[in-house]
């Protein structure tokens, strides 16, 4: 849990309009990967264990909070569709509008390197931020390297969508009897990785330090609004050049591994690895070898 524990590492910088924070390691001079975070995932959802590797193997990384979560601003005063509002959408394609979309959260990615004076880079995303970081290499090729998408999806109607149990754990309301943080823990333990299982303590520790840092249930909605209007990806997905790794779980609940497949099927020269026994979590066991894969993939560019 040291990543949720260190002191005055945070940094500021001004990317899209917003104020946004970010956290970096390594020498400046190294080539810079730049780590996309998931739906209401605050920055520390990178284990400072997977930056370290990262750094060791000779790169700059950097891990920032996404609009609406973490010490980043918050988008305050603008309500999010209801899911009732969103399931319309979905089923009857009823439009709908949503506070910000996730081109937007691009748009804020690139001005993260713009802020670093960062030219290229290499990219990678988890969930939502696997999302976000398809749309930036696809919008913005002459500023990445190379990307690489983790447990996420196309967009593509069907495909990567939770299952019904994991959806209604995610409407649970607070009661009484079951607090938000009791709600938190149950949906990590649903969504989590089977073969490499954490205590019910550990996840209340490190969802509980996460709350201390920041808490902003509204952007949660705000984020799902993003994300459940976004049009698929396949055709931009098609156009994307530069060098891709798409990891997944073969057991995630939350975005099922028809999701990194479909991406992959968009990607001609995509490289997929599944991994048995991996939910939608980041195990620490398998970061040196996810490590590996993303350093294979971005020496794979033809500079």
């Amino acid at each position: 849990m040291r990543d949720h524990l260190k002191k005055d590492a945070t940094k500021f910088l001004q990317s899209n309009g917003l104020r946004m924070a970010y956290e970096e390691f390594g020498d400046p001079a190294d080539p810079a990967i730049l780590l996309v975070a998931g739906l209401y995932n605050q920055l520390v959802r990178w284990p400072l264990k997977f930056c370290e590797l990262l750094v060791a193997n000779g790169f700059r990384v950097i891990r920032f909070d996404n609009r609406d979560i973490g010490l980043t601003d918050k988008m305050d005063g603008v309500r999010a569709p209801s899911f009732f509002r969103l399931a319309l959408k979905h089923y009857l394609r009823i439009p709908i509008s949503a506070p910000y979309s996730l081109d937007d959260m691009a748009d804020d990615t690139v001005g993260v390197l713009d802020a670093l004076n960062i030219q290229q880079a290499h990219i990678v995303g988890m969930s939502m931020g696997g999302m976000i970081s398809q749309l930036v290499t696809a919008k913005y090729p002459h500023r990445i390297l190379s990307l690489t998408s983790i447990m996420s999806t196309s967009g593509e109607r069907g495909k990567g969508v939770a299952s019904a149990k994991v959806s209604a754990a995610m409407l649970q309301p607070v009661t009484k009897k079951r607090s938000a943080l009791d709600n938190a823990v149950n949906i990590w333990q649903l969504i989590g990785s089977p073969a490499y299982p954490m205590s019910d303590d550990d996840v209340r520790t490190l969802i509980k330090a996460e709350h201390k840092r920041s808490s902003n249930p509204a952007g949660y909605m705000r984020q799902i609004a993003a994300i459940r209007t976004a049009p698929g990806r396949a055709k931009l997905l098609r156009a994307i050049t530069a060098p891709v790794l798409i990891i997944h779980g073969n057991q995630d609940l939350l975005v099922p591994v028809s999701g990194g497949i479909d991406t992959a099927k968009h990607i001609a020269h995509a490289q997929l690895e599944l991994f048995e026994g991996m939910g939608h979590t980041l195990p620490a066991e398998l970061l040196p070898r996810f490590v590996e894969l993303i350093v294979a993939n971005t020496q794979k560019v033809q500079l």
